[in-house]
């Protein structure tokens, strides 16, 4: 029998945690602010705070990977010739990246689409800063991050992340929560004691798409959530889920999937490799000269036979 749904409720997910811009250093050493047009190098370590990730460029001094730091640069590119003459803030510069990086991303962690979106790492991105961009500096550069807003401080990330989501990744690096519902509870990594689990994404749309509203992607996400998780939990009679549905401008950013989450009131497992690290990387899109990833607001619903 198809169960029922109790106790429904409808939000939309918000701003779950800005990919936000890059900064100067709020632990450590920074670089001297003078012009260069010189690139970072891929694979640099660095020490960052969400402080530092809250600006549009980043001075921060790289310290050895086998130290304690919580970013890694994954990718390091050079904008389109078409991009040059525009001021260092216009969204173009957003966009372009975005494409560059969310998809090396993936690559870099080896994890798919799902593992992604429910893992606690995320990623941010830098642009020179205004002195080194009015003496012809176009480079960008993409560093993935040990957290995200709704968990911080960062978390300490392996001596090379390359891989950090291959096969079944450890819990400590996939979201769970803590807290009578997934909207009202605390982000915690699953290797930390918590009562929801995020468990699957489900595809809500197909590229090209048109974005069809809030309400139907909220319909649509409750449907798909209710039996995904319930499929997951090996189709109890009774259960709790969560979802975590986006908006139009992570629609237009390329996102079109939700996350659903199981009530589990388990006990993590036993984790193999590194140490914790914070909060759910989602996909980002992009205000102003950044994208944003978002936040979780997800609906809680109860089903029963």
């Amino acid at each position: 029998m198809r169960p029922t749904r109790r106790r429904p409720s409808t939000a939309l997910a918000g701003l779950l945690g800005t990919l936000l811009l890059g900064g100067l250093v709020a632990c450590g050493e920074e670089r001297s602010s003078a012009a260069t047009t010189e690139p970072p190098e891929k694979g640099e370590c660095r020490l960052l705070t969400p402080e530092d990730v809250a600006r549009p460029s980043n001075g921060t001094a790289t310290v050895p990977c086998g130290d304690r730091h919580t970013a890694q640069t994954f990718q390091v590119g050079e904008l389109p010739e078409e991009l040059h003459d525009l001021e260092p803030d216009d969204p173009a510069l957003g966009t372009h990246v975005y494409g560059e990086c969310s998809s090396s991303f993936a690559g870099f962690l080896k994890g798919d689409e799902s593992a992604v979106m429910r893992s606690v790492v995320s990623w941010v991105w830098f642009r020179p800063d205004d002195a080194s961009w009015d003496a012809g500096a176009r480079w960008f550069r993409c560093d993935v991050i040990g957290g995200g807003e709704q968990l911080t401080p960062y978390r300490a990330l392996p001596k090379n992340a390359k891989g950090l989501l291959e096969g079944l990744p450890p819990d400590q690096w996939m979201v769970c929560a803590t807290g009578r519902s997934v909207q009202a509870g605390t982000k915690v990594p699953c290797s930390e004691p918590h009562t929801w689990r995020a468990v699957t994404t489900i595809k809500v749309g197909e590229p090209g798409e048109p974005y069809p509203g809030d309400d139907a992607v909220a319909e649509i996400t409750s449907d798909f959530c209710s039996d995904s998780v319930g499929a997951w939990l090996g189709y109890p009679t009774s259960y709790d889920y969560g979802s975590t549905f986006f908006g139009e401008a992570e629609w237009e950013a390329g996102n079109r999937r939700s996350v659903c989450w199981a009530k589990t009131q388990q006990s993590p497992r036993a984790s193999s490799a590194g140490g914790p690290s914070p909060w759910c990387a989602a996909v980002p899109t992009w205000r102003s000269r950044a994208p944003l990833r978002p936040m979780t607001i997800p609906f809680w619903e109860s089903r029963s036979t």
